[in-house]
């Protein structure tokens, strides 16, 4: 992958060599799609403020996070179905996170299981959790994240009703898909693509299947996940995933201060500042514009990471100097699996290491821990922002 040196090439990529449906879920967003360009405009228009003539010679992406030494402040987001973007995607990404020295985190509407994640890797990863309206099965699944030897559990809490993705639905991209005729064509387009897919170990949710009563093909599978998001679910429901998970719990989803306090109070290790990537709701805040409130209100109580339009170091370099210790990746790994599998996805986390590594020696900065406001022209503004 020689000739690939940002984000974009992956993702220019990814869309040669992967089936269209599968390549929009990943790529698109909810209704007109505003927030998900919210997510990247913002960003760029964050200044950085250049620094020269500063002793950067012995620089260090290290860091901690959730209390464990990684070798940069990068975690791969829960993204589902990343086993259609390549065989055995879940497994691939994880690996390449392994390698890298940074966090992996498993979606629970992933292609591989848990199981078959935790048997390919010797590191423990993190898992996510939809609480859904079968309690029993959330129970179960937690139970088998702890038997995984999970490390961490990421409780997604914006999606108890689903955005609607136009890309999606004009795509068929139902569970399963619809079989249209312009789909099978496409698919019959990328043999690479399809041989991937024929190899892996899996074509359904492997965290699913198997699991749940009644769940015979994927056809039932499908009707009873699309009727299994939770509207009724509140904060009070966290206590109970407490008591069935006694690990490192973060919650993911969060906009507004208020909420950000309300996750401080409950006892959660981190929140993740985030908008689902621009696929829930659309026309709200940026995670960018949001973090540096949050960040203030209570950085000094629970740790703060963010998700939502990261392509470049510079990026994260950006979310770092506003008050996350971390960033979560998710379209960034995809395009890289979509475009060349393991090999994609180290691709991916390599482009940002070395990308963040310039951006803080150009800015003048040796240590992930020394990135402040002080790295950006004018921090003031986005704070009041």
């Amino acid at each position: 992958m020689k000739s690939i040196t940002c984000i974009e090439d992956l993702r220019v990529l990814a869309r040669r060599r992967v089936p269209k449906a599968f390549f929009d879920y990943a790529d698109g967003g909810s209704y007109t799609e505003s927030t998900l360009r919210a997510n990247r405009a913002d960003l760029e228009a964050i200044r950085l403020r250049q620094r020269v003539m500063v002793d950067v010679s012995k620089r260090s992406l290290e860091t901690s996070i959730l209390g464990e030494t990684a070798a940069a402040p990068i975690i791969l987001a829960p993204v589902g179905l990343t086993g259609m973007q390549h065989g055995d995607g879940e497994i691939l990404a994880a690996q390449a996170a392994e390698a890298a020295g940074i966090p992996y985190t498993l979606s629970t509407m992933s292609i591989c299981s848990i199981e078959d994640v935790a048997a390919a890797t010797a590191k423990p990863f993190w898992f996510q959790l939809y609480v859904i309206r079968d309690r029993g099965f959330t129970k179960d699944i937690l139970a088998r994240a702890q038997a995984a030897k999970c490390s961490a559990l990421v409780l997604t809490v914006d999606l108890q009703v689903l955005g609607q993705r136009h890309r999606d639905l004009k795509n068929g991209m139902t569970v399963p898909p619809e079989i249209r005729l312009n789909n099978i064509i496409d698919m019959a387009t990328k043999p690479a693509w399809a041989l991937s897919i024929l190899r892996g170990k899996r074509k359904t949710f492997g965290n699913l299947a198997g699991h749940v009563k009644g769940m015979d093909d994927v056809t039932s599978l499908a009707e009873w996940t699309n009727s299994q998001f939770d509207p009724a679910l509140n904060w009070n429901d966290v206590a109970w995933i407490k008591s069935h998970w006694p690990g490192k719990l973060i919650i993911k989803g969060i906009l507004d201060v208020e909420d950000a306090r309300i996750v401080a109070d409950l006892g959660a290790d981190a929140l993740v500042v985030s908008n689902h990537g621009g696929r829930q709701l659309d026309g709200t805040s940026s995670s960018i514009s949001a973090l540096p409130k949050i960040a203030d209100a209570v950085g000094s109580r629970i740790e703060i990471m963010m998700d939502g339009g990261i392509r470049t170091g510079a990026d994260i370099m950006r979310a770092l100097a506003l008050g996350a210790r971390s960033c979560m990746i998710g379209r960034a790994y995809a395009w890289g699996l979509g475009a060349g599998g393991k090999a994609g996805v180290a691709k991916t986390i390599d482009i940002l290491k070395k990308e963040l590594d310039i951006t803080m020696a150009l800015t003048g900065v040796s240590r992930t821990a020394d990135i402040g406001p002080q790295v950006l022209v004018n921090p003031q503004a986005m704070r009041a922002g």
